[in-house]
């Protein structure tokens, strides 16, 4: 039952990988290289800096877009 629930996603990820792609972004190595970003906020209530922020984005992008292959051409054809 176990590799049924790995597979299933797995095979969607697959399936769906030829229709968009993925971008990944964290900042934790860049804060993490910051000293100012190590020791926190000095006083309770007070907001960290924006560049000690800790952010991850994913971007999904999707090319509806594109032309369709017509795949019944012979290569002289073209």
């Amino acid at each position: 039952m176990r590799a049924v629930t790995v597979l299933i996603p797995l095979l969607a990820a697959v399936a769906l990988s030829g229709c968009g792609g993925v971008s990944y972004r964290d900042t934790n190595a860049a804060v993490d290289a910051r000293p100012e970003c190590a020791s926190g906020p000095t006083r309770p209530g007070e907001t960290p800096p924006s560049w000690c922020e800790r952010k991850q984005e994913v971007d999904w992008k999707s090319d509806r877009g594109s032309e369709k292959v017509d795949f019944k051409k012979k290569d002289d054809q073209r």
